[in-house]
């Protein structure tokens, strides 16, 4: 990835607080998955538990392992309602990412403007011709 892109991914991280959001999400989903493994007997192995608790998360809900007791029922609300937060969490980042990311091409593209502006003494006919086109387009828009 390109350093700017990476940059702005961390910013945007950093500005929603998701690497904190999923960091805990993570921590959660495994505290949940042996919570399961050791309580519910719906569910026999860690591998199990692992499982259901994907199933649960993406909300697949495959059938095939399910918790039985009304504790590993809770745990599967709470993981659900948690992973339903992360999606949201996920797509506004993502929206965020490309918002920023349009903006610091608008940016960028209005400093080159600005720059040519202040040198406009300098610049060739080929390259105010542009100037003027880069202007027409603007104003229209």
């Amino acid at each position: 990835m390109k350093r700017k892109t990476i940059k702005l991914l961390r910013q945007s991280l950093k500005i929603t607080g998701a690497s904190k959001i999923f960091g805990s999400y993570t921590i959660a989903f495994f505290i949940i998955a042996v919570l399961l493994f050791l309580i519910d007997p719906g569910i026999s192995t860690l591998q199990d538990a692992l499982w259901y608790c994907f199933a649960a998360a993406s909300t697949i809900g495959f059938g095939d392992v399910a918790a039985a007791s009304l504790a590993g029922r809770i745990l599967t609300l709470v993981l659900s309602v948690f992973s339903l937060i992360v999606i949201a969490v996920l797509t506004a980042l993502i929206t965020n990412f490309f918002m920023e990311a349009a903006r610091a091409r608008v940016n960028e593209s209005m400093q080159e403007f600005l720059d040519d502006l202040e040198h406009l003494p300098d610049l060739s006919k080929e390259e105010l011709a542009a100037l003027s086109e880069k202007v027409k387009k603007y104003h229209v828009n």
